[in-house]
C-alpha cells in the first residue's frame, strides 16, 4: 500500500525540483526513491520511513557543498564593483562645501565627492576609491612618473 505513496511522492519532488531551478527537492526524491525501492522489496513502514530520512539528509549533506559551487557560480560584477580602483574625468567640478560634482567613469557619469574634503577641477583625472550610496568618493589620480 505504500508504493503508490512512494512512488507519488517521488514524483512530486522531481516536479518541484523542475520548477524551481535551484536544487530545492531533489534530495528529497532520491530519499523517496530509496523507501520506494524498500516498500516494493516488502521492508517495513518504519524501515521505509527511516531510509527516508537518511537517504535525504546524507543526499543534502553529500551534495549540496557541490551544488552550490554550480549553481550561480555565474556571478557578474556589478557597475559598483567595476568601478572602484578605477581612473575617471572630472566633468563638473567636485566641491564638497557646494555639494556638487560628477566623473566620467567606464562612460557612465556618476555624482562624486572627494575622499578628502579638496575640490577637484573639471577636466582632472581622480581614482575611485569607494561609493557611499550613489556617490563616488574619489582622490586626484597618482601622476606616472615615466
Amino acid at each position: 500500500m505504500e508504493i503508490p505513496i512512494w512512488a507519488g511522492l517521488t514524483v512530486l519532488f522531481v516536479l518541484v525540483e523542475l520548477a524551481t531551478y535551484g536544487l530545492a527537492s531533489i534530495w528529497f526524491a532520491l530519499g523517496a526513491l530509496a523507501a520506494l525501492i524498500a516498500a516494493a522489496l516488502g521492508a517495513s513502514l518504519w524501515l521505509q520511513l527511516a531510509l527516508f530520512a537518511v537517504v535525504s539528509v546524507a543526499s543534502l549533506v553529500l551534495t549540496r557543498p557541490l551544488a552550490r559551487k554550480f549553481v550561480n557560480s555565474k556571478t557578474q560584477p556589478t557597475n559598483a564593483d567595476r568601478v572602484i580602483g578605477a581612473t575617471a574625468r572630472v566633468t563638473e567640478e567636485i566641491n564638497d562645501l557646494n555639494g556638487t560634482g560628477a566623473v566620467s567613469v567606464d562612460g557612465k557619469v556618476w555624482t562624486a565627492r572627494s575622499a578628502d574634503g579638496s575640490p577637484i577641477p573639471v577636466g582632472a583625472h581622480v581614482t575611485v576609491r569607494e561609493i557611499r550610496g550613489v556617490r563616488l568618493l574619489v582622490s586626484p589620480a597618482q601622476e606616472s612618473n615615466n
